[in-house]
């Protein structure tokens, strides 16, 4: 990578159309262990025998598992030689191929577009897209996101029209309507019903555990220390996105597993869940800081059968995160393969 002289990144250096291509990062049997058993304790990440009776046909890395992997690569070839200032969210991520043991990955990122913020003239967005490939070349994701980057002043002095401020219309959230609490008939893609709202638990995210996973996956200054989060502009200590997503994607996974065992207790066969193509529309309005208390719930909001997997049908489901205040973290569309009964 070529840096500019000043030896950063900045918003402008970023044009659309540029190309950056770095990194390499081993991934071992161990790594995907241990991430599976901490935050998305599924079969296919943690069992060979049961990841190869799957779809996968053998053991590999959870979905976030390769979007964490990303992360790191993107922070040591890119974000720390840059002015990165954090992502509002990601537009869309395709898992394309499964990540093995053994295998070795490299990102690219290419710049879309490119502008100012208007609220704000040393601040600039990128949309981008990040691919991460295997050694072979091929591309096992494809992220479509976006990039807070600070602009270099001098080339951001600018009038800046202020526009009069109106009152936001209230979002609504899944925290809108009743969650459900009756058992599920079944675990088929068919016993699956849209509408389905559940609270799936709650995590307190606290100074240690921020730091040990932007340590390993996210180290960018607001993530790393209480000061490096106060001269941001979160304004302390924040959680990296991908660890409050990953928390959401265990809560949902346990709950998943507890309601298989009622099931299963009750004599019932069990369809399987997974894996994942990608999801959608993935968003944190706010940070995370340091001490919050975030609640997740997630509502079935299509299902959708496959002609080219018979088997197979796809749930789509949006997850939501909120905080102590009742503010929106975090939210996503999830996709999921289930299997069809028969």
């Amino acid at each position: 990578m070529i840096l500019p002289s000043d030896g950063l990144l900045h918003h402008e250096d970023l044009a659309p159309g540029t190309t950056l291509t770095a990194g390499a990062k081993s991934v071992s049997r161990e790594d995907i262990i241990a991430f599976a058993s901490a935050f998305d304790p599924q079969p296919i990440h943690l069992d060979d025998v049961a990841a190869k009776a799957s779809m996968v046909g053998g053991l590999c890395a959870s979905g976030f598992h390769t979007c964490a992997m990303m992360m790191r690569l993107l922070c040591d070839e890119f974000l720390l030689r840059s002015t990165s200032l954090g992502s509002p969210g990601l537009d869309e991520v395709k898992w394309l191929r499964p990540v093995r043991p053994g295998d070795t990955l490299a990102v690219r990122v290419t710049v879309l577009e490119s502008r100012a913020l208007q609220s704000r003239a040393d601040v600039g967005l990128c949309k981008m897209r990040f691919e991460l490939l295997s050694r072979d070349g091929g591309v096992v994701l494809e992220a479509m996101t976006n990039q807070l980057l600070r602009r270099r002043i001098a080339d951001a002095a600018r009038p800046i029209v202020k526009v009069a401020k109106t009152a936001k219309p209230v979002e609504p959230t899944l925290w809108d309507e009743p969650a459900w609490t009756t058992q599920p008939r079944g675990n088929y893609f068919e016993d699956v019903v849209v509408g389905d709202v559940r609270d799936i638990g709650a995590h307190t995210f606290e100074h240690d555990e921020i730091i040990a996973f932007a340590r390993e996956f996210d180290p960018q200054p607001f993530h790393l220390s209480e000061a490096g989060g106060k001269d941001s502009l979160f304004g302390g200590l924040a959680a990296s996105g991908w660890h409050t997503a990953a928390t959401f994607i265990r809560h949902i996974v346990l709950a998943r597993q507890a309601t298989e065992a009622s099931l299963r207790d009750a004599g019932q066969s069990l369809a399987q869940w997974g894996p994942s193509p990608g999801f959608r529309l993935l968003g944190w309005p706010r940070p995370v800081l340091m001490g919050d208390r975030i609640e997740f719930r997630n509502k079935v909001v299509e299902k959708r059968e496959l002609k080219s997997r018979p088997t197979r049908g796809l749930v789509m489901s949006q997850g939501e995160g909120r905080n102590q205040r009742g503010e929106i973290v975090f939210r996503m569309i999830g996709q999921l393969f289930v299997e069809r009964r028969g």
